[in-house]
């Protein structure tokens, strides 16, 4: 027996408890422990019956994901599962928190499973690129079908305790006394084994299993584990259970050691590693449950809805009536369409907007915890916007902007108390992206950043932490990688090539369309500004100029890289964006040359790769996987590649430095060579 596992006897029922915080994680220690009480339990003949539940606020939340790096220590978990199936007398699952992954595959061998309300169970094991393997696609078709398998499995759903009841996956609901009841119901089970791998597959017509299979594959973007998920569900047909689990063990095996499985390993920690930093912080964060948003704009309006989602009290103030009246109008329209959809309940729509307040009064931001300005990027505007909040704000409410670009020290430069001045950047659509860009200035009180780590978890934001610097970090890469496709669009490749081959590698959309939808005049009247600074030397693209002198700006205005016809959801090519292409190269005696779907995806990569580099030697980020965090969760890097500092990684320095010598030759002047190393450093990712 482990110090992983506690048992007790409550008379002829033997209680095994899960202790291992804070997620109860199916350690080796844990599977060990859970294998001993089994034996102990079996061979006890004063034994009749036992309850498998979870020390703390939850049960089994999954495997120990550190150990998938490296080969499984025994014994595994079909092992354990195989001895509660084996064993003669009822074993009982007490569910409550989350029974996720093997948790949930450990709960499928008991005999019968009872929940706790609010207990949830799932297998998201394709989110981590590989399948549940310790029985799961063959224990819950058994139980609830091959088609509601194929959804579950393959979504990676959580499913709540009143629908596990509903679909049978658990036998009782309790609202209390979760030990309790899971005794009393052991004991009426006494004597009456029920294994679910003994249970006929329910029956369920080809036609359904094909389209809940084409609606996986499609939503799970065609990833090879969904595709052997799918194909390990649908063997309960044909195989024999015990042909079946072997079948699954072996596919899990393989794509548990792959490529894209250790991709999203690395997004896993590198996501969890800024909460942890929350929880260790020696400045503890301040309490926060009042919000002023200043500016009433599309970013205003979604940092609101964002707010008042996470229960926040919301105060949305802005001078101009008209625009007050807009922002309002978008707040409302957001909950009266996702109560229109059935995705929110009428009553609590309206408990949210009651914690909701507009108004064109400065001093009514004086109750406010914290102030968000989201107003015009422009740094006088931000000047007079940042006085009237200093002058109405209570003295320690915390203030923050959402700039993209501007410098806060420069913002926070008139103020008397800069130390609460800080930046939290979000990404439009605000109440949707998942990325909050967390911005440390020269004077930021380290208070404040704990206060934005901990405002970011309750908004379910992934954060990132930057030091105040030009496009922070999304920004910074970003804008490396578009300049990259530019180059390549001067030198042979046209925006629909670029963008096809960045979007079938797994981007949302690629540069081109993403600048349509944005609007190409936000970056020109930023490359305005930035001229008269511009090196002459360096290499400079004018296309995207070129495209809004011409009126160009992208969807908004029907065209862009792509011409948009009335109605149309995507653009089409453009015999006239490629003229003025072709002209740009001709201007510069460039012959154009044609250019592979690899060759595009590799110089793209490699420029944010060096990028980051950068930022890691300016100390703009303290741990480069906060790159790829932000790439990922802000600017649609697909996830199962894991981010360019996991693919430099991949690489290895040697190779880097050669395919960066091949990028430095084709990017000409003003490109410069960032420090590889910083990109190797060990991260802890524990």
């Amino acid at each position: 027996m482990t110090n992983k596992i506690q048992i007790h006897h409550q008379a002829d029922v033997m209680v095994i408890t899960v202790n291992n915080p804070p997620i109860n994680a199916g350690s080796t220690e844990v599977r060990k422990g859970l294998l001993d009480a089994i034996h102990l339990f079996q061979n006890d003949p004063n034994l009749a019956a036992a309850v498998i539940i979870g020390g703390g606020t939850t049960f089994i939340a999954g495997s120990d994901i550190k150990e998938f790096s490296q080969p499984l220590a025994e014994p595994h978990l079909p092992t354990v599962i195989a001895a509660i199936e084996e064993c003669p007398k009822v074993v009982v699952c007490a569910l409550h928190g989350a029974a996720l992954g093997g948790g949930f595959e450990l709960a499928l061998a008991c005999d019968a499973r009872i929940a706790l309300e609010g207990a949830v169970v799932g297998l998201p094991e394709v989110t981590l690129g590989i399948i549940p393997g310790a029985g799961g696609t063959q224990r819950l078709p058994r139980l609830i079908g091959i088609e509601k398998s194929i959804e579950v499995i393959c979504s990676g759903v959580r499913i709540k305790a009143a629908e596990a009841l509903k679909l049978g996956i658990v036998d009782r609901v309790v609202p209390d006394h979760l030990l309790v009841n899971a005794i009393e119901y052991a004991r009426s089970l006494i004597g009456k084994k029920s294994r679910i791998r003994d249970k006929v597959v329910p029956h369920t017509q080809a036609d359904a299993i094909q389209a809940a299979s084409q609606k996986a594959l499609k939503a799970g973007k065609h990833r090879p584990n969904v595709q052997l998920a799918i194909e390990m569900i649908t063997n309960v047909m044909t195989m024999p259970i015990d042909q079946g689990l072997a079948a699954e063990r072996e596919v899990f095996q393989t794509l548990r050691v792959g490529t894209e499985a250790k991709a999203l390993r690395h997004q896993f920690f590198a996501e969890r590693k800024l909460f942890k930093l929350l929880a260790n912080a020696e400045s503890k964060p301040v309490e926060i449950e009042r919000i002023a948003i200043i500016g009433a704009g599309t970013m205003g309006s979604g940092i609101a809805i964002a707010c008042l989602s996470a229960g926040y009290s919301v105060l949305m103030l802005d001078q101009n009536e008209t625009a007050l009246e807009n922002g309002v109008k978008k707040i409302r329209d957001f909950y009266d369409a996702r109560v229109a959809s059935g995705k929110m309940a009428a009553d609590k729509a309206a408990s949210l907007l009651q914690r909701f307040r507009s108004s064109v009064q400065w001093r009514d931001i004086a109750s406010a915890d914290l102030v968000i300005e989201a107003v015009f990027e422009d740094m006088q505007v931000k000047h007079a916007v940042f006085g009237q909040i200093e002058k109405y704000a209570a003295p320690q409410a915390l203030l923050a902007s959402n700039t993209s670009y501007l410098d806060i020290d420069a913002i926070a430069s008139h103020s008397k108390n800069p130390a609460r001045i800080f930046g939290l950047h979000f990404f439009s659509p605000a109440q949707v992206m998942k990325l909050i860009e967390i911005v440390r200035c020269k004077h930021t009180d380290p208070s404040a950043i704990a206060s934005g780590l901990q405002f970011a978890k309750r908004l379910g934001k992934t954060p990132v932490i930057s030091a105040n610097a030009f496009g922070f970090i999304g920004n910074r890469i970003y804008a490396a990688y578009r300049r990259q496709c530019e180059f390549m669009l001067e030198e042979g490749a046209y925006p629909e090539q670029i963008d096809q081959a960045l979007e079938q590698y797994g981007f949302a959309m690629g540069p081109f369309a993403v600048a349509d939808m944005s609007g190409l005049d936000i970056a020109w009247a930023m490359r305005k500004s930035l001229a008269p600074t511009r090196n002459p030397e360096h290499r400079y693209v004018s296309i995207p100029d070129s495209l809004c002198l011409a009126g160009r700006f992208g969807r908004k205005t029907g065209s862009g890289y792509y011409y948009y016809p009335p109605g149309a959801k995507s653009g089409v090519v453009d015999p006239e964006v490629r003229r003025v292409i072709d002209e740009a190269s001709a201007s510069k005696g460039i012959i154009r040359r044609s250019f592979t779907a690899e060759e595009i995806i590799q110089r793209a990569l490699l420029a944010m790769i060096n990028e980051i580099a950068h930022l890691a030697s300016e100390k703009v980020v303290n741990d480069v996987t906060d790159c790829d965090v932000a790439l990922v969760n802000g600017y649609g890097f697909p996830r199962w590649c894991g981010g360019p500092v996991f693919i430099a990684r991949e690489m290895g320095i040697e190779k880097l430095r050669s395919e960066l010598d091949a990028l430095e030759k084709w990017s000409g002047p003003g490109f410069f060579r960032g420090d590889l190393s910083s990109l190797f450093e060990a991260v802890d990712s524990e």
